[in-house]
């Protein structure tokens, strides 16, 4: 309830609100403007007009106004029949106006394959499994460190879903406290604690007919793990606060970088509960395990940051990206973006050099001596050193993606000196990318993922 419209648009921008039903003459602001105010910052809120001095003038002006309807006072019993559906209708449409709302701006964004870049053999695992797996409704439960994609998973198997067309609800079970996740997870009815002033629906609800993600699902207490095998067990639960059974059609895509075998054994999770989460598990490898996928995330990633910051970085300079390769990652490719945005805003427009790099990417990382034990017999050092030279010519091929001229580079040799002791020791590789383009040329665009 509100006496005049200012006591409305407090409240208004205070909380949330369903429907707003509201007179025309009333002090100060009428209700017409009000109705005109309350849209510029909530266009979704469905409001119906209703006044004594109806005339076709008002129920023109109103709708203009952007009035759900126009009602006429008094109303006898009949009338108020009419104006519970209205209620119903008005309510339903503000709904799935804001669900369409948001359905747009995340389909905006294409969260689809094409989205996950890299063609190391480790994501092509991944994205295989993701494809067989987006059609169906099972649970699926994506592991893998801090940074390195869980989520853009989860709205891949979501958008190339039968439920694409309905919510992806994502919940950190992380970041709300123990306290108030019962009440985001499933809803409270009016009363069920302090300041519970209305009821409230909660994600799961929200989520019904499409998905919903539980983030670092290892951080939610053992007392809610039993409610959530519950919805999982029966696609049912209670509001707080409340005794009425619901019931909800929606796919439950769980993450965690914790080891919950480990966290099971030490009586931090629940095995049944695991096991019903655990129905498709997708492991998602790190960053420092997808070296081939570099290159071509942070060229994505310098676009990307280019577009945001208006700016016109022309690319990265000889020496960067193999620098790059020899980083540890461990913030995965959330790190990598945000390196690559720290430089092209810092680039001036210039090409980025090995230079610009922060310290720990610049700095030569200390290389471990070989752990050899001689044998009783003795051993031949010409045939071990031609199989530790053999093994880091491999390695440079393989973070360089087959680029001849940057291996060399890498372990300090030259590019001719490395293809004889190639050809001698009977090393190849699949993709010799300098081959293609000549010595010294460049790739004018990296391949598309």
């Amino acid at each position: 309830m509100a006496r005049d419209a200012t006591e409305a648009l407090a409240q208004v921008a205070d909380q949330h609100f369903d429907l707003m039903l509201v007179d025309i003459k009333m002090p100060g602001i009428n209700g017409l403007e009000l109705v005109r105010q309350v849209h510029e910052t909530c266009e979704d809120l469905p409001c119906i007009v209703i006044t004594g001095y109806g005339t076709p003038e008002h129920s023109v002006e109103a709708l203009r106004a952007g009035a759900y309807w126009y009602l006429e006072k008094p109303f006898d019993q009949a009338n108020l029949d009419v104006v519970r559906r209205l209620v119903e209708q008005a309510i339903e449409h503000g709904r799935l106006k804001s669900e369409n709302r948001i359905l747009h701006g995340q389909l905006q964004t294409k969260y689809r394959f094409e989205n996950i870049i890299g063609h190391s053999a480790g994501l092509q695992r991944v994205l295989d499994v993701v494809a067989k797996v987006a059609d169906s409704h099972s649970t699926v439960l994506v592991t893998g460190e801090s940074g390195t994609g869980k989520e853009l998973v989860a709205r891949a198997i979501h958008y190339n879903s039968p439920r694409a067309d309905h919510l992806l609800v994502t919940v950190n079970c992380g970041a709300i406290p123990e306290a108030l996740l019962e009440s985001e997870l499933f809803g409270h009815v009016r009363g069920a604690f302090t300041n519970a002033i209305t009821n409230r629906e909660g994600r799961f609800a929200l989520a019904d007919e499409g998905t919903i993600f539980l983030d670092e699902i290892g951080d939610m207490s053992p007392t809610l793990q039993v409610k959530l095998l519950r919805v999982l067990q029966d696609r049912t639960f209670e509001p707080v606060g409340s005794s009425k059974t619901q019931s909800v059609n929606v796919r439950v895509i769980a993450a965690t970088n914790q080891n919950l075998e480990e966290a099971i054994r030490e009586k931090r999770f629940r095995e049944d509960l695991f096991y019903r989460l655990n129905v498709i598990p997708i492991e998602i490898p790190p960053l420092r395990e997808r070296l081939d996928d570099i290159p071509l995330l942070a060229e994505h990633f310098l676009e990307s940051a280019n577009k945001a910051h208006g700016r016109e970085c022309v690319g990265f300079g000889e020496g960067v990206v193999e620098c790059m390769a020899g980083h540890g990652w461990p913030g995965n490719v959330r790190e990598l973006e945000n390196l690559v945005e720290r430089l092209v805003t810092l680039s001036g427009g210039k090409e980025i050099g090995v230079e610009d790099l922060p310290d720990p990417f610049r700095k030569q990382q200390p290389v471990d001596p070989v752990s050899i034990q001689i044998p009783p017999g003795g051993l031949s050092l010409k045939d071990v050193v031609d199989r530790v030279e053999a093994r880091l010519i491999e390695q440079a091929l393989k973070l360089t993606s087959g680029n001849k001229n940057r291996a060399a580079r890498l372990i300090g040799m030259n590019r001719t000196t490395m293809l004889e002791k190639m050809k001698k020791k009977g090393i190849e590789f699949d993709r010799p990318m300098d081959d293609q383009y000549g010595e010294d040329a460049k790739p004018s665009h990296l391949p598309t993922p």
